[in-house]
């Protein structure tokens, strides 16, 4: 990550409201993640053609927020958020842009098009209010010309990443006249509010991530049909095994579009200087040409690389590269289990197509991005960061150079001819990066490495582990000392999984931290706080009929999560990701939780035929009891709980965690996933003063009345096929804890006996020959079973 010189003063909040011209996919994007910031912000298109001024006008606009809340994945965070969007066209309301802090231009890539909106925007828009353009080919300078001194002053690119939401990359490019206040003040927004990470790049063509990307991709694809390799083969070699994502090259193309790449090639070819190596490469595929002629784009179209044939039952098929026919797909052949583990020496060392194909993308994109590095961007940390963030790269492509070694690169380009970047030769036998003194490292242009800085409030734990030693550690959890009198537990299994480790830290913790520290966050830096219970060590227990050790994991469970509850001192969570089952109940039973915007968080136990057993289901009971404008009553909150656990429904953003009480309304919500740790220690430090551990919870609850009621609810599922026969003893079993099992009305049931209810519902399902096999069938497929 790159950091700007901030101005003094500038905050995010100086932006109050922004407008977006361009609906299309990137500008409707755009305009929902603002309004995912809590912003209004105002959508603007053109007046539809053939409009006499009877029509509506806006349509363009509108339609675009109405696909968006159709949309799945959601652009919107929340159906609250989509009302923050105002939507106009540019013919009745441009105007209305005086009223906006920050205008982003998104409409299409034509330099003359783009040169008339903005000497329209010259005469309406607010002197000092910050305009911006979504390109991701055009020069600033091109943008730019013909305006105005105060426009140039006011204007930058922002070049965000599809879909808006998801891609946490954003490429600034400033141009020298740019006043650096108004720069810091869209930076600034960018980041806090819209969750961005910001790369600075120069003002070149395509920037960092589309010109390598493109570059990458055009090699990808040249070199597959090239050695003649099937798109399996060259998927699986251009896949994991270098770090990106499962697609490859062939998936990723069919998901941005295949029908995008001409329009990128005509672009770069025709902006790039003449000798630049991407010139040299690019080339037009007839089979390509033919499948967008014919409607082949990729997941938006009939098809692409790869596709469903629902004619077919909806057989998975695969093009060939020769004959340019669908066929059945075809398992590629193994590699050795190095190379398919990531070792990028021994899969470009490999004899055969497979290995000339590792060679030839890998070896040509490495050293493409080595020779941008001064021209389009300051740093190599710019350009990883890029690639990681824009193309979901495990690894950027320094990275991956110190997987092979600068040298050997160096050494096998010249040994075939080809030229060797500056930057190569300048690391030598040297690494990229390095850790010295506690500090990652990275090599600069001028031959000396310079500490890496993150932005001000920008705290991440991996940092923190490169000067220190954990607190405790085991085989599932650790505690570090991330500074200010505060303690982090961090899961540490696979997909942070929980299990009796996890417990038995937590156990140690609690002394540990009340002795030394002032307060503790449960937090990681995963993409996933926590996939819940280690399911596959549940599995073996119930094979084996293990009945003991699963009752001593589940009261474990239920007395580790309650000790952190009614611990001496505060526990924040820090979710970010998914936060399933057990994940979602340690959050249940913290103080408060600070959560990333992006927050998957749910109790799923009923989806593998179990109830949630570590105190979740009165967890949640209270925090509905207590919702504001909840109906007084026994039987509402009790409703409202059964009603999401049974379906095990699944938060799809924080903002939407609020509305089904996993978070409760005073609980926080940090938009950048990289200020989540710093965010989370700040919250529990405001805790410290006065802390007092809450009172036990006791409830009225409706009892047998209520169960049959509920029980009632469900079988309307049923009729509807909704829910299966399984799902109705589970469901039962459920329903039977929520009411206070034979509890009575005028009984008080205290968070001890909805425990115990929990454990006993628990292990009467655990044995249940249903529930293993829907264990069995998540663990196999990832995907729960309908029985």
């Amino acid at each position: 990550m790159t950091d700007a010189i901030k101005p003094a003063g500038v905050r995010p909040d100086s932006i109050k409201k922004v407008c977006v011209i361009g609906a299309g996919v990137m500008g409707a994007g755009i305009a929902a993640q603002v309004a995912n910031a809590g912003v209004p912000v105002l959508l603007l298109d053109i007046v539809p053609k053939g409009d006499g001024g009877s029509a509506n006008r806006n349509a363009i606009a509108e339609g675009a927020v109405a696909k968006m809340l159709k949309t799945d994945p959601a652009p919107f965070m929340s159906t609250r958020a989509a009302k923050l969007v105002e939507t106009g066209n540019i013919e009745d309301d441009l105007a209305k842009v005086a009223e906006c802090d920050w205008i982003i231009e998104a409409v299409i890539e034509r330099l003359d098009i783009k040169h008339d909106l903005y000497a329209r925007l010259e005469a309406v828009r607010r002197p000092g209010s910050a305009i911006s353009s979504n390109t991701s080919t055009i020069k600033l300078d091109k943008l730019i010309e013909s305006r105005t001194d105060a426009f140039r002053r006011d204007f930058l690119i922002t070049h965000f990443f599809n879909p808006p939401r998801y891609m946490r990359l954003l490429e600034i490019v400033t141009g020298p006249a740019t006043n650096p206040v108004v720069a810091a003040k869209v930076e600034a927004f960018a980041d806090r509010s819209m969750g961005k990470t910001i790369v600075h790049a120069r003002d070149t063509p395509g920037f960092i991530a589309n010109r390598i990307g493109t570059y990458w991709i055009q090699l990808g694809l040249n070199a597959a049909f090239d050695l003649g390799l099937t798109v399996e083969e060259a998927d699986a070699v251009g896949g994991r095994p270098m770090g990106i994502p499962k697609t490859g090259i062939f998936g990723l193309v069919d998901l941005v579009g295949i029908d995008l790449m001409p329009h990128l090639q005509k672009s770069l070819t025709e902006t790039l200087p003449k000798d630049d190596p991407y010139q040299a490469i690019a080339r037009v595929h007839p089979l390509i040409e033919t499948m967008i002629e014919g409607g082949f784009t990729g997941r938006k179209g009939k098809g692409g690389f790869y596709r469903v044939n629902r004619e077919m039952g909806k057989r998975k098929e695969t093009i060939d590269l020769i004959t340019g026919e669908y066929r059945l797909p075809i398992k590629a052949g193994g590699l050795p289990a190095d190379a398919a583990k990531g070792d990028l020496g021994a899969l470009i060392g490999l004899k055969g197509k497979m290995g000339d194909y590792a060679w030839a993308v890998l070896g040509g994109t490495l050293a493409y991005a080595a020779g941008l590095v001064p021209e389009a961007a300051d740093s190599i940390v710019a350009v990883d960061d890029a690639m990681k963030l824009g193309y979901n790269w495990k690894f950027g492509p320094f990275e991956l150079i110190d997987k092979i070694g600068a040298s050997k690169l160096a050494a096998r380009l010249a040994a075939e001819g080809k030229p060797v970047p500056d930057l190569l030769q300048l690391a030598s036998d040297r690494s990229f990066y390095r850790t010295e003194n506690g500090k990652r490292q990275y090599l600069g242009i001028d031959g000396d490495y310079h500490n890496i800085i993150r932005p001000e409030g920008v705290l991440r734990l991996e940092d923190i582990k490169l000067a220190s030693q954990p607190l405790l550690k085991n085989g599932s959890a650790a505690l570090w000392d991330v500074g200010d009198g505060i303690a982090a537990l961090e899961f540490t299994g696979k997909m942070n999984a929980l299990d009796g480790d996890v417990m038995k830290l937590i156990g140690q913790a609690i002394p540990l931290v009340q002795k030394s520290f002032k307060a503790m966050v449960v937090y990681n830096d995963g993409s996933n706080f926590s996939a819940g219970a280690n399911l596959g060590l549940a599995l073996f227990a119930l094979n084996i009929a293990a009945w003991s050790e699963v009752e001593k994991l589940v009261s474990g469970g239920q007395k580790a999560y309650k000790a952190l509850k009614y611990a001496p001192f505060p526990v924040v969570g820090a979710p970010a990701g998914m936060a399933l089952g057990g994940g979602c109940e340690i959050l249940l039973h913290c103080d408060a939780i600070q959560a990333h915007a992006e927050l998957y968080m749910g109790l799923v136990e009923c989806g593998v035929g179990l109830i949630p057993g570590w105190g979740g289901c009165g967890e949640m009971l209270q925090r509905w009891r207590d919702a504001p404008g909840m109906p007084h009553g026994p039987m509402p909150a009790v409703a409202k709980v059964f009603e999401t656990v049974s379906t095990a429904t699944v938060s799809k953003s924080a903002a939407q965690a609020k509305e089904l009480m996993f978070l409760r309304p005073d609980d926080a919500i940090t938009m950048n996933r990289d200020r989540l740790l710093s965010d989370a220690k700040a919250k529990a430090l405001a805790l410290v003063d006065g802390y007092q551990p809450p009172a036990p919870p006791e409830f009225k609850l409706p009892g047998e009345s209520g169960h049959v009621g509920l029980n009632m609810a469900a079988q309307g599922f049923r009729k509807r096929g909704l829910a299966t026969d399984y799902d109705m003893v589970v469901s039962d079993a459920l329903a039977g804890v929520l009411t206070g099992g034979p509890a009575d009305l005028v009984d008080t049931v205290s968070e001890s006996d909805i425990l115990k209810l929990e454990r006993e519902a628990f292990m009467l399902r655990v044995r249940d020959v249903r529930t293993i096999a829907r264990v069995e069938h998540m663990l196999e497929t990832g995907k729960p079973l309908r029985n």
